[in-house]
């Protein structure tokens, strides 16, 4: 787990819903020629909950398979009890992945006590180190610090991922951090000031559609160059921005698309584009792109 930019990679599908794994295994490719220090394989990004339950090991072995010890491998492994995310890690067991990475329960929401009994559980059980996920905007739950301070100590619980930008400080420097609990910080408009204050492992899914601006943001990252890192966190930023009006999966799926990854990134419920928003996609793209 060094520190720099970890992706959160999509997930292309075709119609039947099935993984198309060249496009897939391409963009793993573009992510870590760019400079990922990690990948996150059936995160957020990449609809993990509206996968078909046999596709999610494939997408995982041919994350695991395309990256090649490159870089680190952490596989998304939401649900809403113990023996459905231990099921879902079971189906991983043969794979050499870093980690597995489970939010809070999203269907019945836990209180704060409940989630150290359900991360605990998890932990004891699972043969991959597992990674908390905080995404209260989704769950609606937030893991509270003195939740996860309680969950650091544990030795198969090896770190987080949050946009919280308090609880991500609090644990770095929390009297419960031994140096093995790491911390992905997940706020998009703030990555650099958190990578200033120490939080050196950062993860967004933009990454995946942008992998040139990725690329810049991974040298600014290793130099230290904190100038060159805001201007490429302001154009992810602006890109992101100018996408969520049009639904970001949707257009997430067409801007993918455009730099040549086949299928559909997108729930499959979503309607398709219709040609003037596949315009404003198309406009942001090249906007973006570096002349």
């Amino acid at each position: 787990m060094n520190d720099g930019f970890y992706t959160a990679l999509g997930t292309p599908l075709d119609p039947r819903g099935d993984l198309i794994e060249d496009s897939f295994r391409r963009q793993v490719s573009d992510q870590i020629a760019a400079g990922s220090a990690g990948l996150l394989a059936l995160g957020s990004m990449g609809h993990q909950p509206g996968i078909k339950t046999g596709e999610c090991p494939k997408v995982a072995r041919a994350c695991v398979e395309a990256a090649a010890g490159a870089c680190a491998v952490l596989v998304g492994v939401m649900d809403n009890s113990c023996h459905r995310v231990l099921s879902r890690i079971d189906a991983l067991k043969h794979l050499k992945v870093d980690g597995v990475v489970a939010t809070t329960p999203y269907y019945i929401p836990p209180r704060q006590e409940d989630l150290v009994s359900f991360y605990r559980t998890i932990a004891d059980r699972s043969p991959l180190p597992l990674y908390l996920y905080d995404l209260p905007g989704i769950t609606k739950t937030s893991i509270e610090i003195p939740t996860a301070e309680a969950l650091m100590g544990h030795p198969n619980i090896h770190g987080i991922k949050t946009g919280v930008l308090r609880t991500a400080r609090s644990l770095l420097h929390s009297p419960a951090q031994n140096g093995s609990f790491h911390i992905l910080f997940s706020e998009l408009d703030l990555l650099d000031l958190g990578y200033a204050w120490g939080l050196r492992k950062c993860l967004d899914g933009i990454f995946s559609a942008l992998p040139e601006i990725a690329r810049s943001f991974a040298n600014a990252l290793r130099t230290e160059d904190m100038e060159a890192l805001r201007k490429s966190q302001d154009t992810l930023s602006a890109v992101r921005d100018r996408l969520q009006g049009l639904g970001i999966f949707r257009a997430y799926s067409e801007l993918m698309n455009l730099q040549g990854y086949e299928g559909n990134f997108a729930p499959d419920y979503a309607p398709p584009l219709s040609d003037k928003e596949r315009n404003v996609v198309k406009s942001v793209a090249d906007g973006a792109m570096p002349q």
